[in-house]
């Protein structure tokens, strides 16, 4: 259910409803969680385009019950209730590039060179995994 779900909200939110979004690019769904009743469905907008995530994501909860409605349309034979529409910012886009830059900064020192010569037979014996290995 939930990704007959994610399917269909993002095929209404890009075909059906785009003068939502004034022009802009619709938010795209990474996720739905969908309750065990059916009653409510959690849906996860990505909203990396643009500074005004809170302002967009304001509008698609406002925008809730047309977008349940059109649902609704698309669903009504294949699924017997349509789950009332929670909305939420999926930012974790955004964190794994702060991730990243973070780890991109990391000074690691590369590891030592393994000597050879009379050292490395003082070096420990690797582990036998099998016998006669």
């Amino acid at each position: 259910m939930a990704s007959l779900l994610q399917q269909e909200l993002a095929a209404v939110l890009q075909r059906d409803l785009p003068h939502l979004f004034g022009g802009a690019l619709a938010p795209s769904i990474s996720l739905v969680k969908v309750t065990p009743d059916l009653g409510q469905a959690r849906v996860y907008l990505s909203l990396l385009l643009g500074n005004d995530a809170d302002a967009r994501l304001a509008l698609v909860r406002d925008s809730g019950k047309e977008i349940r409605q059109a649902l609704a349309k698309r669903i009504r034979k294949t699924a017997r209730v349509v789950p009332e529409l929670v909305f939420f910012h999926d930012d974790s886009a955004a964190y794994a590039a702060h991730m990243d830059g973070i780890l991109g900064q990391l000074h690691i020192p590369p590891a030592p060179p393994a000597t050879e010569g009379p050292d490395a037979d003082d070096a420990p014996a690797r582990p036998r995994l099998f016998k006669g290995e």
